[in-house]
């Protein structure tokens, strides 16, 4: 069933349950109400006629003679009143019959103590005064004189007279359920279109997100759940738009990292290929041999380096390498990163410069802090020609910081975000500078520095220049600590 069908028939269950609970209600006060007034009416006629069958004056009963009763019997039938008086010894007088009819022991017993008794119908109720052809709603009623029974009134009316308002409410309760019926289904109509419309936009929008289309966004005025949903749908697809740049831009540095890991392989296996066929058939001189097997052994070199530039971050991004954290000094590890890439600088014309303190505490993976600091100024070498990079080194409170400051290339707000990308080359032409070729050092550093529970930023202009400063808290102090990392 369509959930427009849904609504309707809920809501017209509402209507029809509610408008039912209040015609019951209505009908059942309305006939106790009729009821009530009948025997309160029956009551007044039958203590009115007590009154005068108490009365001493001219002999009492004797004014409750059959001419009297049947005058009075003509003026009640106009009112649809009927009556029937026992005398104290059970007997029925009026009207008179050729069988003495009595009351029950029981009613009479009842009746004698001067407790009244209400019939509401006849034919249905224990015949206390016989059935009839058409169905009667009375009292009985005893007349007391001086405590003593004098004698029994039997009093009523009809009961489709009684019940004649009741049938009136039923009725009109019948055409107001007809008429709210159909006001209802109106209104329901309306109220389940407006609602399933909204759904049927989300709907749509839905099965357009799905297509691809992530430009959707759905108008809403925040005023029930569909349209906060409706909310949290656009912030949705926002979100899954920027998801889907951001795996498209990574999809695109994939495929340039694999474009240039083929082209960079290919090179050295090219020049290892050539050199091998020049040792097997003797092409190549004797005195250039041990200068073609350093070729050959520098560009296998490259190709390891290359395949463990990978691994290495693979293990790093799923928290597969186990970090040893000690306590040392960083400014012997930076003077030896220094040494270690002086020739690379000097291949650039660049100046290699350590600013920190002799004494330079660090909570950190040493080796790993090594890799960091090689990456990071290697990096700063690639981008830099003829200028000058300075490591500067300082404590701070429950940390130590190490900036990176180069007078390179730099970099606009673009390159900036996608800096610690994998595979991202900020300069795709960076290649021609040396080593780092493979777009995984900044991935690696960045993820090297979370596992630390530390943070890396980077601040940089085109034409001016670039600052990666990386903050390493000292033991106790961490963030961002992966689960898997064992800490020394």
């Amino acid at each position: 069933m369509k959930l427009i069908y849904q609504h309707m028939l809920g809501f017209l269950l509402i209507i029809v349950t509610t408008v039912s609970i209040i015609g019951y209600a209505e009908i059942n006060y309305i006939s106790n109400q009729a009821y009530s007034q009948n025997y309160k009416r029956m009551e007044e006629y039958a203590s009115s006629l007590g009154e005068m069958a108490a009365s001493n004056e001219r002999g009492g009963t004797a004014r409750l003679n059959s001419n009297f009763l049947n005058q009075l019997q003509f003026v009640l039938q106009g009112d649809n009143v009927h009556l029937r008086i026992f005398n104290n010894q059970n007997v029925q007088i009026y009207p008179k019959t050729r069988d003495n009819l009595q009351l029950s022991k029981n009613v009479f017993n009842t009746l004698s103590h001067g407790q009244e008794i209400r019939i509401k119908n006849n034919n249905k109720q224990d015949s206390y005064v016989g059935r009839s052809k058409d169905a009667y709603t009375g009292v009985l009623v005893p007349w007391l004189n001086n405590k003593k029974l004098i004698g029994i009134i039997w009093i009523g009316s009809r009961v489709k007279n009684v019940e004649r308002p009741i049938y009136m409410a039923k009725h009109n309760l019948l055409n107001a359920l007809i008429v709210t019926l159909i006001v209802g289904l109106i209104l329901s109509f309306i109220l389940a279109y407006y609602s399933t419309n909204k759904i049927k936009r989300l709907s749509r929008a839905t099965n357009k997100v799905a297509a691809g289309n992530f430009d959707v966004q759905l108008p809403h005025k925040d005023s029930d759940e569909i349209d906060q949903l409706a909310g949290n749908f656009n912030r949705m697809v926002r979100a899954l738009k920027k998801a889907d740049g951001e795996i498209k831009a990574q999809e695109k540095r994939r495929d340039q990292f694999m474009a240039d890991a083929a082209h960079e392989m290919r090179t050295p296996l090219t020049t290892i290929n050539g050199i091998l066929e020049g040792l097997q058939y003797d092409a190549i001189p004797e005195e250039s041999k041990p200068k073609s097997i350093a070729l050959m052994r520098q560009e296998t070199k490259r190709l390891i380096r290359l395949v463990n530039e990978n691994l290495d971050y693979e293990k790093i991004r799923s928290n597969q390498i186990m970090l040893t954290k000690t306590k040392f000094n960083a400014h012997k590890v930076l003077n030896d990163v220094q040494i270690q890439l002086k020739q690379n600088a000097e291949k650039s014309k660049d100046k290699l410069v350590v600013e920190s303190p002799i004494d330079l505490p660090i909570y950190a993976d040493r080796d790993r802090f090594t890799q960091i600091m090689v990456n990071l100024i290697q990096n700063a070498i690639q981008f830099t020609q003829d200028g000058t990079i300075t490591v500067t080194g300082k404590r701070i409170e429950h940390g130590t910081t190490i900036s990176v400051h180069d007078t390179g290339i730099g970099m606009n707000s673009k390159q900036i975000k996608y800096i610690f990308e994998r595979f991202f080359k900020a300069d795709p032409s960076r290649a021609h500078h040396g080593a780092g070729e493979s777009g995984l050092g900044l991935a690696i550093v960045s993820s090297l520095i979370r596992q630390h529970g530390g943070k890396i930023e980077v601040k940089s202009k085109p034409k001016e220049g670039s600052t990666f400063t990386i903050t390493i808290f000292d033991k106790g102090y961490e963030q961002f600590v992966a689960k898997k990392e064992l800490m020394g």
